[in-house]
């Protein structure tokens, strides 16, 4: 027989440590993401349809800059949060699930970076 109340039987288990930051950081880098990916879109464009050079000096204003550094650390920070998600719900063994969410962290760190470098690269180059 167990004589612990409802609430004892439940704290420290589920999502009571930092569900609802998780959650809110899944909202707020999602809704940075629409006009980013809006101006994205128009980057692209530009990409496909003007010469290099043109396309380095639209880039190199702060403005562009800004924006493609923005939407580079916004998107890979989303992405390694939703993989989070996925990973926490679908691993089941608690060794292997703290690696794969520490390895996903790690790869969208490095990826970020070297977005960022080629971005910068590309500015000091151009």
């Amino acid at each position: 027989m167990d004589f612990r109340s409802p609430l004892a039987r439940v704290r420290g288990l589920g999502s009571a440590k930092t569900g609802t930051t998780h959650w809110w950081m899944q909202r707020v880098s999602a809704v940075a993401l629409i006009p980013l990916s809006f101006w994205l879109i128009g980057f692209l464009d530009l990409c496909l349809n003007a010469p290099y050079q043109e396309t380095v000096a639209w880039l190199t204003t702060p403005f562009h800059t800004v924006c493609i550094s923005a939407w580079v650390l916004v998107a890979f920070y989303h992405a390694a949060l939703g993989l989070q998600v996925v990973i926490e719900d679908y691993i089941a063994a608690e060794g292997i699930k703290i690696i794969a969410v520490w390895s996903v962290n790690l790869v969208f760190l490095l990826l970020g970076l070297a977005a960022l470098i080629a971005v910068f690269r590309t500015l000091l180059i151009g």
